[in-house]
């Protein structure tokens, strides 16, 4: 009904709720607050009372309306949002088929690095970054779980009904990972070691866009969210690691 991007996390659905409901009071606030501005003008125009009042409104209704309100606002953080945040972290994935990645931002893409075979992403720094030697993501190169890491630039590709744990950091200025679709988002700060997770539902490509006015080429800071069957994933994956790790052994 809101135009919102269909959900694709396990997690959206308490999300949606929360924001479906937010909408509908504010969808309230509005209408109350215009139906009281129609009868102040309508009530107190200059025609109609050419003398001020200076003591103003005497009872105590607006005081109880302003307290539901807080009512409703502490609802919404106590019942909504603490719940959605408690199960963020307390159901932290920790399975062996939890999905271990690096998402890095500049101006104006983003790079994602994936663990390869041996399901361990490499270390890092932006000192080790080197485009023209083909590093891209500041890997560490004599860390032997980097062996077989590689990067697929613009293109988040991730398998369905398993949990992925995402680290999202920054070459330059701070962006933002927005995917909308699983209905998360983190900022790419500079200096910052940042990370989020979810875990996709539903299969479907969809649009990566950069949360953070992050420059002249913010608008086209766009990547792509491939969410694929696990099997499709996995071949992917095999193939990716095989070839980066035949090309870190030939440059030995």
């Amino acid at each position: 009904f809101f135009g919102q991007t269909p959900n694709a996390s396990e997690h959206g659905g308490l999300v949606d709720h929360m924001l479906g409901f937010v909408h509908w009071f504010m969808l309230a606030l509005f209408v109350g607050w215009s139906i009281y501005l129609v009868l102040a003008f309508t009530k107190f125009r200059a025609a109609r009372n050419a003398k001020a009042d200076y003591h103003g409104v005497t009872g105590h209704a607006t005081t109880h309306i302003e307290i539901g309100v807080v009512i409703v606002e502490a609802i919404l953080l106590l019942g909504f949002a603490f719940p959605l945040w408690a199960r963020q972290a307390d159901d932290y994935p920790v399975s062996p088929d939890t999905i271990k990645m690096r998402a890095l931002g500049e101006k104006f893409l983003w790079n994602f690095q994936y663990p390869g075979n041996d399901t361990a992403l490499s270390t890092w720094d932006l000192r080790n970054i080197d485009a023209a030697a083909g590093n891209t993501t500041g890997k560490d190169l004599h860390d032997p779980n980097g062996k077989d890491d590689f990067v697929n630039p613009g293109t988040m590709k991730l398998p369905v009904g398993r949990p992925v744990i995402v680290d999202v950091a920054s070459k330059d200025v701070i962006h933002n990972l927005a995917l909308v679709p699983m209905r998360a988002a983190q900022d790419a700060t500079p200096g910052v070691k940042s990370h989020m997770w979810f875990k996709p539902v539903k299969e479907g490509t969809w649009d990566i866009i950069c949360g953070q006015l992050c420059g002249p080429g913010h608008a086209q800071m766009k990547a792509v969210l491939e969410v694929m069957p696990a099997k499709d994933f996995e071949d992917w994956s095999k193939e990716m690691s095989a070839n980066a790790a035949k090309k870190a052994a030939e440059a030995k």
